[in-house]
């Protein structure tokens, strides 16, 4: 057997000492150097034993150095070079090294961290509580059962939600990064994920924003001495206008009856008369854009500074929802008819829950209430200190999440059973989703009442406080994520911020024409739901199958002392990925088009809404070509690259940790290269995964 000669310098812990124990060791006496020694490594022929063994020579510098917790299998990480030549490679003298700093993320600037716990918990909150939970939760709770839909809520809660909130809140607690770099670090071959999640994101600000600026004009709008919707005398109401406030004589109501509020929206707030569907939507209503400006400018003072001046802006705005809320609870429930209403919200009809649509939309309430897959939870997490119990954060929040669903269900159903009783009719007639029952339905309530001003006012303040919790979290999973990977934005976070606002702005302004609701309803039923169900299936695969569930888990016990348990690893590995996929198939199975107030979308509108979609989605595969071409190396050498780490947090190798790495470097006449990886690979294994022929560091047929 001939073997050319190399040397192999090899950086270590004295903790491990897997790879000494698998040869003899003689010591040579005449190093000069006392951190070095010179080892005789003797080769073994396992099916020649009684050969004559071959001798290496291999210079042992013993060092303490840090690792990270790998397979002892594992192929090393990518190797990254300096200087224009691979991302993580040093030429020397015909050698190519690679120094432990290159495999390390920079840390020479500390990552700021939340001032208050108290900050980090009520900006999660803000963002999981949002006007869904108004507007949707109570309307799909009775549609699908009353009080039977909440045992599918929470079952998908246990093993949907709940899973997933956590693995985003320990992935960014650990990783510390945003939504795009995060990737290299575990998989790099889904650093589409993150292109993605940033698509999404501002997908959605460029509509939900104009839903906030809705409420902001009805805001100035109630600050009268009567809230403009109480009459049907005013010069946008029409022939067919009916006010509860006046007089609701049922004898006189046709279907073609508008209550006063609903022609206050369509026709003063939009202007929908203007319009005719998103054919011709018409221009802005420069009194929305003036709205959409002010939203745009509280958002960008509350997120310039970072978590600094985001952690002040949630204790209002995390706060003053709750405080309203259980206010008109109160006021609610003193309410003639509100107690059928909670009845007709709470009553149970067993039979529903043997229809898959039940469990459809309780997995979807679910998954789009906590919001995993937005990359809000990986960047709000990312400034929690490193041994914050994120277990804690998540089962509270959640559980926060899901109470103020139903509480909101009670809020709601106890003014809609006050509007059946006083228009004389059934619940089921009165009862709508969306913009339809904050903007119609809430407001002709609340004009009933006796100080109408004072609670209009306080429910459209809940309302903005509502939207700009998740808005400030949307927002600020782009700003983090771009931060974390390009450093040409690093000390400039207020331009930043402003280009990103700039840009959702933009966006939007379709959204504030006349035909806006349409433009609102396309980019609600395509922005996030399809393509954030594929991206969560995604990462739960690229997390617990490719880095591995066990080694996820290492890296929680690394920071909260202790392992996540089999429920949570079963529910990460294959829970999570099953509901997801199947969410995914009968989201699109279930696909019938969009409707809106008896329009139906034309089809060239749904081609642009799923284009809409496929831009989110579309990153994925992009960028796995991309890396698949710009990877060194053979087909199987860039897959291996692909899918393997290559980076680790500075951060972690700073922690009192049992994670360590070490460093060979391998050398030979003609090439060498240097290796960061953990101690228990052998040279062969090395080799094998060099970005170099193996017969450039021995022949194939030997083994070391």
């Amino acid at each position: 057997m001939n073997v050319k000669p190399f040397t192999i310098s090899y950086t270590r812990s004295p903790v491990d000492v897997q790879f000494v124990n698998q040869c003899d060791v003689l010591e040579d006496e005449n190093l000069t150097d006392d951190n070095k020694v010179q080892k005789t490594v003797k080769n073994r022929d396992k099916n020649n034993e009684g050969k004559k063994k071959e001798e290496k020579y291999v210079n042992y510098k013993v060092e303490p150095k840090r690792r990270t917790t790998k397979s002892p299998m594992s192929p090393p990480n990518e190797l990254l070079l300096k200087n224009g030549e691979t991302k993580n490679e040093t030429k020397k003298n015909g050698i190519i090294s690679n120094d432990e700093e290159s495999l390390k993320e920079d840390a020479t600037e500390e990552r700021e961290t939340w001032g208050k716990k108290t900050e980090f918990l009520l900006s999660v909150i803000g963002f999981a509580v949002d006007l869904g939970n108004v507007w949707r939760f109570p309307y799909i709770c009775y549609r699908n059962g009353g009080g039977a839909f909440l045992i599918p809520y929470f079952i998908m809660l246990i093993f949907l939600g709940l899973p997933l909130f956590y693995m985003e809140l320990a992935l960014g607690q650990y990783q510390r990064c945003g939504a795009i770099s995060i990737w290299n670090r575990l998989c790099p071959m889904f650093t589409g994920l993150g292109y993605g999640i940033c698509f999404v994101a501002t997908f959605v600000g460029m509509y939900y924003n104009t839903v906030i600026a809705w409420a902001v004009y009805y805001l100035f709008a109630s600050f009268r001495s009567e809230v403009p919707w109480s009459h049907c005398n005013n010069t946008w109401n029409t022939a067919n206008c009916v006010s509860v406030v006046d007089g609701y004589n049922v004898s006189h109501v046709t279907n073609d009856s508008m209550l006063a509020a609903t022609e206050f929206y369509l026709f003063r707030v939009l202007e929908d008369q203007k319009a005719y569907g998103i054919e011709r939507i018409g221009s802005p209503k420069w009194q929305m854009v003036l709205c959409l400006i002010a939203v745009f400018v509280i958002v960008y003072f509350s997120l310039w500074k970072g978590i600094k001046s985001s952690g002040k802006a949630v204790w209002v705005t995390a706060t003053v929802p709750y405080v309203v809320l259980l206010i008109l609870l109160v006021r609610g429930c003193t309410l003639p008819g509100a107690k059928d209403g909670i009845i007709y919200y709470l009553r149970p009809q067993w039979d529903k829950l043997l229809k898959v649509e039940v469990w459809l939309d309780a997995a979807s309430q679910i998954f789009f209430s906590l919001g995993p897959g937005f990359g809000t939870l990986l960047a709000l997490s990312s400034y929690n200190k490193f041994h914050n119990n994120c277990y804690i954060d998540a089962v509270a929040t959640a559980t926060i999440n899901c109470f103020t669903s139903v509480l909101a269900g009670f809020v709601v159903f106890s003014v809609l059973g006050y509007m059946a009783h006083t228009t004389q009719k059934d619940i089921d007639k009165v009862a709508m989703e969306g913009p339809g029952l904050v903007f119609m339905v809430y407001p002709e309530a609340l004009a009933t009442l006796d100080g109408s001003v004072f609670w209009s006012i306080l429910f459209f303040v809940m309302l903005i406080t509502l939207g700009m919790d998740s808005t400030f979290g949307g927002l600020e999973a782009v700003i983090t994520a771009i931060m974390d990977t390009f450093k040409i934005v690093k000390g400039r976070r207020e331009w930043l911020v402003l280009g990103v606002i700039i840009y959702c702005f933009l966006g939007s302004l379709p959204s504030t024409t006349n035909g806006g609701q349409y433009i609102v309803s396309l980019l609600d039923r395509h922005a996030a739901p399809i393509p954030l169900i594929c991206i969560c299936f995604c990462e739960a695969i690229a997390v617990n199958w490719f880095y591995g569930v066990q080694h996820f888990s290492n890296d929680v016990q690394s920071m909260l002392g202790f392992q996540p348990g089999i429920f949570w690893k079963i529910c990460w590995a294959f829970i999570c990925p099953i509901c997801l996929i199947v969410l995914f198939v009968l989201s699109i199975y279930y696909y019938d088009g969009i409707e809106l107030n008896g329009y139906v979308y034309p089809q060239w509108s749904l081609a642009i809404g799923w284009t809409i979609s496929c831009t989110s989605l579309i990153c994925i595969p992009i960028y796995i070509v991309y890396l698949l071409i710009v990877t060194p190396g053979t087909f199987k050498q860039k897959i291996l690259r692909m899918i393997r780490p290559s980076s680790i947090p500075s951060h972690v190798d700073q922690d009192k940790s049992r994670h360590l790495y070490d460093k060979y470097e391998i050398s030979s006449s003609n090439v060498g290269t240097t290796v960061n990886t953990p101690v228990s690979y052998n040279a062969e294994a090395i080799s094998m995964y060099s970005p170099y022929q193996v017969d450039n560091i021995q022949d194939k047929n030997d083994s070391v």
